[in-house]
């Protein structure tokens, strides 16, 4: 395995290079988390085991590489596994969009975001673990399971199809994600599935010189779980997902401590107002999580936003979804733009919140499609915008409201909007004519009818 890391830059030039040949990416989420790091990882070693030859394999990590860092727990696992993350290839150091003859393995989502919507073609096979959202193709393979970690189907696969690829430094890798995602199997955690145990079990049988399971996995506990020194931002960037939908861009970000200690911290909002204008979000979901006697899993919910309708609505979302049921009970905020609960449904990870979320985005986005613009929504929806909200806020109001055109989405999630082939043709000639029937209609004798 750390052979296969050392040669995976080299590769890359050389595919940059010459162009000669198909390069095959393994891409993990935005997230980068330890699954989506270590399903890129290992996925992409297999790869390059059964590749034909004149085909390379990499696995890219879809963050910067001055985000790693904040992984802690990632990078505790690859220093036990004896791996560097100094072979890691990064988000950053790679213009996919530049590559030719390039093939892309999705791992640990299923759907490319926005940004990268051109690369689409090059998709050629997905494994993932969370709800399928993308459109069936006869060019991709899909291999969509909710399992608790996609390295589970890692493993599954590497397995079936070539078994002599695994070695201690793959086995941990796969074995120490699993039982993180699946928190040290616990039943009453609600994760683990049959499949992850039975591959849990397949690794200890394998490799014998497995950390101890509950030794292993607190470590990785308390390398996650150390946030000691980060700055707000840090915390909201370390386990993060953004998804969009017309008007609003979401941050999702799950945070590892109470939600108390949270809300204690110094200049709290004036960060997260800070953290939205840096990072072009308007709203943010804080997803904090804690233990219970280092087993019982302890959630709670923030929404931030300056912006009280977006707030209301996102809110109103998660308060009312039944698929699953959050079971939210209010708690008390110091701050009047975060909206704070307690989680009574605690197996209700982000993997099952993000579908809501993204689910109140279309359905968003089909209302304001129908109505015509965002002023007929908040009627529908009876919200009211705060009148406390920025100038700034008011001016795009106004100017909305004068055009008389409804505002752009923000990404694809809808299709065939109404401006996709751009604004209507106004020409001078139907301007003055629309306002010469406008004022000959007020000059009309009332006739009483």
């Amino acid at each position: 395995m750390e052979t296969y890391l050392r040669s995976c830059r080299g590769a890359l030039q050389g595919h940059m290079k010459n162009s000669s040949g198909l390069l095959h990416v393994v891409l993990g989420n935005e997230a980068c988390d330890m699954d989506s790091m270590v399903s890129a990882l290992t996925f992409a070693y297999f790869l390059s085991k059964t590749l034909e030859s004149g085909k390379a394999a990499v696995p890219v990590l879809n963050i910067p590489r001055a985000e790693f860092p904040l992984r802690s727990d990632s990078i505790f696992l690859l220093r036990e596994t004896g791996l560097s993350q100094d072979y890691l290839l990064f988000r950053d150091e790679v213009d996919l969009h530049g590559l030719q003859q390039l093939a892309i393995t999705l791992v640990d989502h299923n759907v490319l975001p926005e940004a990268d919507c051109a690369l689409e073609k090059a998709v050629v096979e997905v494994i993932d673990h969370h709800r399928l959202e993308r459109a069936p193709s006869p060019s991709c393979s899909v291999t969509v399971e909710t399992v608790g970690s996609c390295a589970t189907l890692v493993t599954e696969r590497i397995v079936q199809k070539t078994p002599e690829v695994l070695d201690q430094q793959v086995a941990q890798l796969l074995y120490g994600t699993i039982i993180t995602d699946c928190i040290n199997m616990a039943p009453e955690a609600g994760k683990v599935t049959p499949k992850d145990s039975q591959y849990a079990i397949l690794l200890e049988t394998r490799f014998p010189k497995l950390p101890p399971r509950s030794i292993l996995f607190q470590s990785l506990q308390n390398a996650k779980f150390d946030v000691s020194g980060l700055t707000t931002e840090q915390m909201m960037l370390k386990d993060m997902k953004a998804i969009s939908g017309g008007d609003l861009r979401l941050a999702i970000s799950v945070i590892y401590m109470t939600l108390e200690s949270f809300l204690q911290r110094q200049r709290l909002q004036q960060e997260l107002c800070e953290f939205c204008h840096k990072h072009s979000y308007n709203l943010v979901v804080a997803m904090t999580i804690s233990f219970i006697n280092d087993k019982e899993p302890f959630r709670q919910l923030a929404v931030y936003s300056s912006s009280t309708l977006y707030r209301d609505e996102v809110s109103k979302a998660l308060e009312k979804a039944r698929n699953p049921n959050l079971d939210l009970s209010p708690m008390s905020s110091p701050y009047p733009d975060v909206k704070a609960y307690v989680q009574g449904n605690t197996l209700a990870s982000r993997k099952k919140v993000l579908p809501i979320i993204l689910d109140f985005l279309k359905d968003r986005e089909r209302k304001m499609a129908q109505s015509g613009n965002l002023e007929d929504l908040e009627l529908e929806d009876e919200c009211i915008q705060d009148p406390s909200d920025s100038q700034q806020c008011c001016e795009d109001s106004a100017l909305e409201e004068d055009s008389g055109v409804p505002p752009t989405p923000m990404n694809s999630l809808v299709e065939g909007c109404p401006l996709d082939n751009g604004l209507p043709k106004i020409n001078a000639e139907v301007l003055v004519e629309k306002v010469s029937k406008i004022a000959s209609e007020e000059d009309r004798p009332f006739d009483g009818q």
